[in-house]
């Protein structure tokens, strides 16, 4: 089948009659999974790569890991590997099925003390060298189990034979508000990571871990669900995501001494960190939720490329001119939840003359509430009278129209104000609730989509829009935070707000079939809850709330390790107060992704406003490309506090390189772009129209690029080569 150290455990799929150990070989395209089961203990992952790579290795991470009420774990510890369950699990069967473009691996196995019986599915393309994964414990046994924990998928296998677990580097990043997708890469064993205590010396088994959690609705507002382990010394990488709106813990473990020590565990919500636990009575069964691996010979960038292809994958049956359509959105830095009609008809002009090609009316339309703060009063959404006298909203929607321009607008339907009139129209259990009362965060009650009333108000809501303004383009957002969950109707706070997350998921993906048509963005505070549950049915992530242009590069440069660059939204917000090279920093933010206009473009003088105009038509012209493209960082990942950030984009035909700065005048920026590119191969694509940056070849294959200015100031290449 293959030539590679893979062939024989791939040929082999058969048991030794005598050792009693089953090797198990999986190839789905250029991905090679090897596993290997015996008699005394659970499945483990020995090999994965590819197939000139994938190597047996002496893993002994078992691929499942469950605690149960009773029968936690089977070594004292807070993490979330040893468990009882998982240690008993033994292989019963497995089984291969192929499809056009993918593949799918299922293994089975049983634990004889609880009657559980587990199965782990893969499914993966034939063209990508990754795999997407979920786990579904059923109770075959006589009684009930309490579930407290459940793996979506753990792994050992992350070095080869010779290779070494010193060399390993993590790479893991942190959101904030504002500060979204700041990455940090770090030795595995180092002062902030794992510790190597000597565990042969001291005959004491690894305890510790290096772990990222989220606790609920807020899914990227803390840690984030993407990491890379990464082998400096070879450049082996592999690369996971954690696929879920809710809580999701992963963690990195040094499970035993010797070079195959670490393994990887990926879990949703659990008992230790978010309230979780379920019964399962016989009969009864309980999917984790999905998670995916990436791996790559090629470091952190060449993992992160095949997760990118592999979200592209995921999202196959979604149609790629949705994420094409150019919006402008009047809240950043402009109107910022205050429209009325007076205000936006000048805006609507002047975006429709600068190229965009949809107009988002965002928070305030709903707004008749009279109060200075309209925040807790949201949730009927009917629009305003007294912000659109004179025709109404109406009026505004059909100036967009008339201008050549879709339709868009805010909402923000999971909430409800406390002040809003159908907080007392829904029945309390239409909420999340804990202990017999709603959830209150912010003075905003949480609606609960597993209700059927919480689910017909959103619905009304919707139908009665589209019918009334035939809206193109809706911008959902989420402002707050659930906390833990709701108990009602649930056999812990962690399970109904799980119940809840995939009620929500479920409505998105009802509400877009219902509306083909009509765009999508997700937005969370900005991007707090970018995760990929959403990403695979959204069309557009926001990706910051950040208000200030100086700041915005380190998002945007960081956002592609977590976003698909044709959904990662972009702000650019230039103003009239804006020096030129001021509007072309901000522009270059939005063009470095997809393009989220913003700002008075009605009061620019004609050269400001041509240079808006010349992003977005750039912006046009390359798109078809971005939503190709795979990222690299020419100046390593973004620091929030450099004083200069670059971002490729690498498509098949084309290359787009993103560099800011805003520092000293004398600086030389050195980026990496591959050996065969000189400066001679870097051609400016915006700003044209000012002083160009001077570019020469440096040392070790670097090209030095020279502002030649302090300050703000920014550029888009394109690599053409000779």
């Amino acid at each position: 089948m293959y030539d590679g150290p893979a062939a024989r455990a791939l040929t082999d799929n058969t048991s030794d009659p005598l050792s009693g150990i089953r090797h198990i070989g999986w190839a789905a395209g250029s991905l090679v999974l090897l596993f290997k089961a015996s008699k005394d203990h659970p499945v483990v992952l020995s090999g994965l790569g590819g197939a000139e790579d994938a190597h047996v290795t002496g893993a002994t991470q078992p691929i499942v890991e469950v605690i149960a009420t009773g029968d936690g774990r089977a070594r004292t510890t807070t993490r979330l590997t040893n468990t009882g369950v998982g240690s008993r699990l033994r292989y019963l069967e497995h089984s291969m099925h192929n499809e056009p473009g993918e593949e799918l691996l299922a293994i089975v196995q049983a634990d004889a003390v609880t009657g559980l019986r587990v199965t782990t599915t893969f499914i993966a393309s034939t063209d990508v060298r990754a795999v997407r994964v979920v786990t579904t414990v059923h109770n075959d046994g006589g009684h009930p189990v309490v579930l407290e924990a459940v793996s979506s998928f753990a792994f050992g296998a992350v070095v080869n034979p010779g290779e070494s677990t010193k060399d390993l580097l993590v790479h893991s990043g942190t959101g904030e508000q504002l500060a979204e997708n700041r990455w940090t890469a770090r030795p595995l064993w180092s002062q902030t990571a794992l510790a190597d205590f000597n565990a042969a010396f001291t005959k004491q088994p690894g305890r510790g871990s290096f772990e990222a959690v989220s606790t609920s609705t807020w899914t990227t507002g803390r840690a984030l669900p993407t990491g890379v382990l990464e082998n400096s010394a070879t450049g082996r990488s592999i690369a996971w995501q954690i696929e879920h709106n809710g809580g999701w813990r992963w963690e990195v473990d040094n499970v035993r001494e010797g070079e195959d020590s670490v393994a990887v565990i990926l879990l949703g919500p659990e008992d230790l960190d978010h309230h979780w636990s379920e019964e399962l009575n016989p009969g009864d069964s309980f999917t984790s939720v999905p998670v995916s691996l990436a791996v790559s010979t090629d470091g952190f960038e060449g993992a992160i490329a095949e997760l990118t292809r592999h979200r592209r994958w995921l999202r196959r049956n979604r149609d790629a001119d949705r994420g094409s359509l150019l919006v402008y959105n009047d809240f950043m830095n402009t109107l910022r939840g205050n429209p009325t009609t007076e205000r936006l008809l000048p805006l609507i002009s002047a975006a429709a003359a600068a190229g965009a090609e949809c107009f988002c009316i965002d928070a305030g339309w709903h707004d008749d509430s009279g109060l200075a703060d309209w925040w807790p009063t949201v949730g009927e959404w009917i629009p305003s009278v007294n912000r659109f006298p004179d025709g109404g909203l109406a009026r505004v929607i059909t100036a967009i129209r008339d201008a050549g321009m879709k339709v868009g607008l805010w909402l923000e339907p999971e909430v409800i104000g406390v002040q809003s009139p159908i907080a007392t129209t829904l029945p309390d259990a239409a909420f999340l609730q804990r202990h017999g009362r709603r959830v209150v965060e912010h003075e905003r009650h949480f609606l609960d989509l597993r209700h059927p009333a919480a689910r017909g108000h959103l619905d009304a809501a919707f139908d009665r829009l589209v019918e009334a303004f035939d809206v193109d383009f809706f911008k959902l957002d989420y402002n707050v935070n659930v906390g833990p969950g709701t108990d009602y109707e649930a056999f812990s706070v962690g399970a109904g707000l799980l119940g809840h997350n995939r009620a929500h998921l479920a409505w998105v993906a009802g509400l877009q079939r219902k509306y083909p048509r009509v765009i999508f963005e997700n937005c969370g505070s900005g991007a707090m809850r970018a995760d990929f549950a959403m990403m695979e049915l959204f069309d557009l992530q926001s990706t910051s709330d950040q208000e200030d242009f100086v700041l915005y590069p380190a998002i945007a440069a960081g956002a592609p390790v977590q976003i698909l660059p044709e959904q990662a939204g972009n702000w650019a917000y230039p103003q009239p107060t804006m020096s030129q090279e001021e509007i072309a920093y901000t522009m270059v933010s939005g063009l470095s992704a997809r393009l989220y206009v913003s700002g008075f473009l009605d009061k620019m003088e004609d050269e400001q406003f041509a240079l808006v105009r010349d992003a977005l038509t750039l912006s046009k012209s390359i798109r078809d490309d971005i939503a190709m493209s795979v990222p690299a960082w020419p100046m390593s990942l973004p620091d929030w506090y450099a004083d200069s950030i670059a971002l490729a984009l690498r498509a098949p035909d084309r290359t787009f390189v993103y560099v800011w700065h805003r520092g000293a005048e004398d600086a030389e920026l050195s980026l990496h772009l591959g050996a065969d590119v000189r400066a001679r191969h870097l051609v400016e694509q915006h700003p044209r129209t000012l002083a160009p940056w001077t570019a020469a070849d440096g040392p070790d294959n670097s090209v030095i690029l020279r502002p030649g200015q302090a300050g703000m100031t920014a550029r888009v290449y394109e690599i053409i080569q000779d």
